[in-house]
């Protein structure tokens, strides 16, 4: 499911920055902002309190699987993190959850933008 919800989450991003006019080197920068681990770790912790008890169940036992890799550029508990709310997002894709879907994605996209701009 992570790995669904990894392409979800960055195609969703590329989509919403795409038209600024911004050049493709600096539009993949900021697209890392979002995308990284560190990032979805804490967009992750941000939006635990509104999701469904069946949401953190999900959340819950993707963050505690076992990792068969280190990651080079991240935490590990960031990556534990991180493949939690990708492994949400790939459930809410894979089971037609579209208005659902919708709206996780929103609300990291705010919660991420405003801390960007902060």
């Amino acid at each position: 499911m992570a790995f669904v919800g990894d392409g979800v989450f960055d195609l969703f991003i590329r989509t919403k920055i795409v038209g600024s006019g911004k050049k493709v080197r600096d539009l993949h920068k900021e697209a890392v902002d979002y995308v990284k681990a560190s990032a979805q770790a804490e967009i992750l912790k941000a939006l635990e309190p509104e999701l469904t008890p069946h949401e953190i169940n999900i959340v819950r036992n993707a963050r505690n699987a076992k990792v068969n890799t280190i990651p080079k550029h991240a935490d590990i508990m960031d990556y534990h993190y991180s493949t939690a709310f990708e492994a949400l997002l790939g459930y809410l894709f894979l089971s037609g959850q579209t208005e659902r879907l919708h709206k996780i994605l929103n609300m990291a996209f705010d919660y991420r933008n405003e801390k960007i701009k902060a």
